[in-house]
């Protein structure tokens, strides 16, 4: 009898962690939750609630390859297990991958026959999927598309005499209107859509002369500043240039990637960067993040907010101009700045990310994809990506990477930080987040990094979530997935 004792005591302090985790949970310490049931899982791992609840808290945090390989382990203690399944489709569904999203609620349905919950989301599910399939049916071939943009001539759209908002006189981007206009979205009016083409469509131009990796000099004596994910959050976009002055030659910016998604006021945040942009181009660097793809907009809200706010033709538009947004930044030959990360192999040479021909949505391996999914590792070498795109990298491949480039930092963005940054890799790696209270329950502040030339030392800023408009996260998302989030 004494042998048991030892197993019993881990089965119920498992149970212990398990309980602790889930209040974690509740307080949306999805980290914390993670590290208290891998803590249960490894006293009982054939417990496959304890699965099903971490792939919940990695889902929380955007960690959908996690959550999937954990929603599968739950599925192969308990195959009548049906929340292993719902785990494990809800990822599916957030990474788009809607076929296995409905073959994983099919089953909750047949394991919960009398579960209304279950029986609505089957048939949204199936819904997503007959869409995609039309969708597919009429979509024409890539090399047969013709330009969206080549199509659209912005002074032969009508202003009504009615329109009382920011107008642009002539063909100039000036300062007044770009102040004007901030002014209307604050009070949550809408950019007449002559005005809105003609932002986007001058931004196009600018944008497909650059290069895929664009060098950036900052002058002795002046500074720089790097701005990570906004993530459709206008009003503390307003408040970062609150706290750092305006974009203008002498304040310049790098905003490194997903300007849109998740935030509700993504049109308005994505409008701003690209009058900026056409005010002035050396104002204001922009990179592309994950987030700018056609895959994550129909998704995460973007699509749906564009449709309501403008017309479907804007959702087409906004799809090319991402395709011409350049992948990486190297500021002063010292600090490479990228969306995601690194890459699987060594040796990758910045000429290399020159070369990339990044005129089309993200592919889903190479290097255009590490460079917008990626991300650092505790541990040394490479490892699978917790979100089922791109990979982990290890302090040895920064490292390397910096050593054969003659670089001396890598920032980066794509993750939520609790004080809006986090330095890895001896300090060789910046991650910089720049959405407080990132979709309004993550707790996180924000933060942006200035430096200074010529010693281009980083001064990290953080600063707080602002209120913002009654208007929910994800309010124009896919229907669909806000079911589940």
């Amino acid at each position: 009898m004494p042998a048991m004792e030892p197993e019993k005591s881990n089965t119920s302090r498992a149970e212990e962690l398990k309980q602790l985790a889930n209040e974690a949970f509740k307080g949306h310490k999805y980290s914390q939750a993670i590290d208290l049931y891998t803590q249960a899982i490894e006293l009982n791992s054939e417990n496959a609630v304890y699965w099903a609840n971490r792939a919940f808290a990695h889902t929380k945090l955007e960690e959908y390859g996690s959550a999937i390989q954990d929603g599968t382990k739950a599925i192969e203690i308990d195959p009548r297990y049906s929340k292993g399944y719902y785990r494990r489709g809800a990822a599916y569904l957030a990474m788009g991958k809607f076929k296995d999203a409905l073959k994983d609620f099919q089953q909750v349905k047949k394991l919960c026959p009398n579960d209304p919950d279950a029986s609505k989301k089957l048939k949204e599910c199936e819904k997503a999927v007959m869409k995609l399939k039309f969708e597919e049916a009429i979509s024409v071939p890539e090399s047969q598309r013709r330009s969206v943009a080549d199509s659209i001539d912005y002074h032969s759209v009508e202003v009504e005499p009615q329109y009382t908002g920011a107008r642009i006189e002539g063909d100039v981007v000036t300062l007044d209107f770009v102040k004007k206009m901030l002014d209307d979205f604050k009070n949550q009016k809408n950019l007449h859509k002559r005005y809105a083409y003609q932002i986007v469509l001058q931004t196009r131009e600018l944008l497909r002369a650059l290069p895929s990796l664009v060098d950036i000099v900052v002058p002795e004596g002046k500074h720089f500043t790097v701005c990570g994910d906004v993530h459709g959050q206008f009003y503390d976009l307003l408040n970062i240039f609150e706290l750092n002055g305006l974009p203008s030659e002498d304040n310049p910016y790098l905003f490194n990637g997903d300007f849109v998604d998740r935030g509700s006021f993504s049109l308005e945040v994505i409008l701003t960067l690209f009058a900026f942009k056409c005010m002035c181009p050396s104002a204001i660097y922009l990179a592309r993040g994950n987030h700018e793809s056609k895959s994550m907009n129909k998704i995460y809200g973007f699509e749906g907010e564009v449709r309501s706010k403008l017309s479907e033709i804007f959702v087409e538009l906004f799809a090319e101009v991402f395709c011409c947004l350049p992948l990486a930044h190297v500021i002063n030959g010292k600090v490479f700045v990228v969306h995601g990360g690194l890459f699987s192999v060594d040796g990758v040479k910045l000429s290399d990310i020159r070369a990339i021909d990044r005129f089309c949505e993200p592919p889903e391996e190479g290097l255009m994809c590490e460079l917008l999914w990626s991300d650092p590792q505790p541990q040394p070498g490479r490892g699978p990506s917790k979100r089922g795109v791109g990979l982990s990298f290890g302090a040895d491949i920064t490292k390397r990477f910096l050593q054969e480039n003659n670089l001396d930092l890598v920032v980066r963005s794509h993750e939520v930080k609790d004080e809006g940054y986090e330095i890895e890799h001896d300090g060789k790696l910046i991650t910089v987040f720049s959405a407080p209270n990132y979709c309004d329950q993550m707790g996180n502040k924000g933060a942006f990094i200035r430096f200074e030339a010529p010693d281009m030392k980083p001064n990290i800023v953080t600063f707080s979530a602002v209120p913002h408009p009654d208007v929910k996260p994800m309010a124009y998302a896919n229907n669909f997935l806000r079911m589940f989030s």
